[in-house]
């Protein structure tokens, strides 16, 4: 180890590498912490997509694992070094190359944080809509490599829809560029679209090109109550079935609203069992009608309250609550293990009902989000404790909400990607032969197997949890 330590040294310079015991233990897993996992040999911080090729080449000519890293915020243990080797930092890899506002592109090295991207362009009046939870610290290079989403998925689509190139470089360190500033190509295989969604086990993602939007004059939020969840779920698919397209349509429960309501003031209503939250973007008409068709839907299934929040704090203290429900529930509970289940729309309310009856015939706490405008939801299961017997119902509980959201034409992850948490369910929804054509494709690109390993599909003997 001290000689490897010694040897990226040389590449790169004292202040670019971290190897003491302590700095590695940071760098074992990502916000999961449940999974087996070493922790890495080293650390490095590349500056530049030179010293990224530098570190590659060295890696591929030694066979040492890299696991590229971003801001470690990942629910799937993507960034996980479950074989040690090197963890390749991206941080420091954050400049904004160029904003093209005629041509609504922009170029951005890998490790730019989503948030306070969002907020300069939105100064310029431009508009990058994809909107993981954690944007206040994720990098967008993390976000391509996982193709991120977020609440906005229901309008907009995730981080994929608007990537138009990559710089990538590869594991023997060659340096290529799929894709470029344009919206529109049809040349060849697509690279970029292959490398989106990669999780790291390709090559290292250190620019990208992003297509940019107008930003939208006018938003409106609204909260609606309901007496039961099934109804909240009847409610979304209504909305789905007659046309509205909110930009932002959030599915909680009673527990959720209660750990928001410590959040903020005033409270939102507690008297209710399941809530939507909803948000409308656009011009100041279309935010109007859409928000008055959305009312009437509430009102034809009798929603228990329809609230218009005209307080533009109120509605940013809402929606800031909302992002922060995972963070929250953590400190209440041992372990909240976040499920990804994405069903097509219509069939929500038969997914909540799925997901209630499993808590009550496996004796398990399940909490119950989502982005539900896009059937995108995360059935949390919630540990007080953590015993053998507890984690075997957890495990036959998860393995019947997977089948489950599979038996409704949905798929196992909708935005956090397969890492290691996800991988034992990969066969399911895939098969054997998409998964064989999947691990060609990686032989291709890392013959010597040193990207990410141990991620997408299972090891032998793999079974990753603690």
């Amino acid at each position: 180890m001290q000689g490897l330590v010694k040897d990226l040294t040389a590449l790169l310079g004292h202040s670019q590498v971290l190897s003491h015991p302590e700095e590695m233990l940071a760098y074992a897993n990502d916000a999961t912490h449940y999974f087996k996992s070493r922790v890495p040999d080293v650390v490095v911080f590349p500056h530049t997509t030179e010293d990224v090729s530098k570190i590659m080449k060295y890696s591929f000519e030694q066979v040492i694992p890299v696991t590229p890293r971003g801001a470690g915020s990942g629910l799937a243990g993507g960034c996980t070094p479950v074989h040690g080797g090197i963890v390749m930092d991206l941080k420091r890899m954050n400049k904004i190359i160029e904003i093209e506002q005629n041509n609504m592109t922009t170029i951005v090295e890998a490790g730019v944080v989503l948030k306070p991207f969002q907020d300069m362009l939105e100064k310029r009046r431009l508009f990058y809509p994809p909107d993981p939870q954690s944007a206040s610290v994720c990098t967008i290079g993390g976000n391509i490599a996982t193709r991120a989403g977020g609440p906005r998925g229901v309008k907009y689509g995730t981080t994929g829809n608007y990537v138009t190139g990559l710089e990538v470089v590869l594991p023997d360190g060659t340096v290529i560029n799929p894709g470029g500033k344009f919206v529109k190509q049809s040349v060849g295989y697509d690279l970029t679209r292959l490398m989106t969604g990669s999780e790291g086990t390709l090559g290292v993602i250190t620019r990208a090109n992003l297509r940019l939007l107008p930003f939208p004059e006018a938003n409106r939020t609204i909260v609606v109550v309901t007496d039961t969840l099934e109804q909240a779920a009847e409610i979304v698919s209504e909305i789905t079935g007659r046309g509205a397209v909110p930009a932002m349509v959030e599915f909680l429960t009673k527990m959720a609203i209660a750990v928001m309501n410590s959040y903020f003031s005033p409270p939102l209503p507690a008297d209710g069992e399941g809530y939507l939250l909803m948000y409308f973007d656009g011009t100041e008409s279309q935010v109007e009608y859409e928000a008055r068709v959305v009312t009437e839907i509430c009102n034809d299934l009798k929603a228990k309250e329809i609230r218009l929040v005209d307080d533009k704090e109120a509605a940013n203290n809402y929606w800031t609550a909302r992002a922060n429900v995972y963070p929250l529930i953590q400190t209440i509970f041992q372990r909240a293990t976040t499920e990804d289940i994405t069903v097509p729309r219509n069939k929500l309310p038969e997914l909540v009902r799925t997901v209630q009856s499993i808590a009550a015939e496996e004796g398990i706490m399940i909490g119950l989000a989502g982005h539900a405008g896009d059937g995108n939801m995360h059935p949390s299961v919630l540990f007080t404790q953590i015993t053998p017997e507890i984690l075997e119902k957890a495990d036959i509980a998860v393995d019947r909400l997977i089948r489950a959201g599979l038996d409704m034409g949905g798929t196992i992850s909708g935005e956090h990607g397969i890492g290691i948490h996800k991988a034992k369910y990969l066969e399911w929804e895939l098969g054997l032969v998409q998964i064989e054509l999947m691990k060609g494709i990686k032989k291709v690109f890392d013959p010597k197997g040193i990207m990410n390993p141990g991620k997408i599909w299972m090891e032998e003997g793999g079974d990753v949890h603690v």
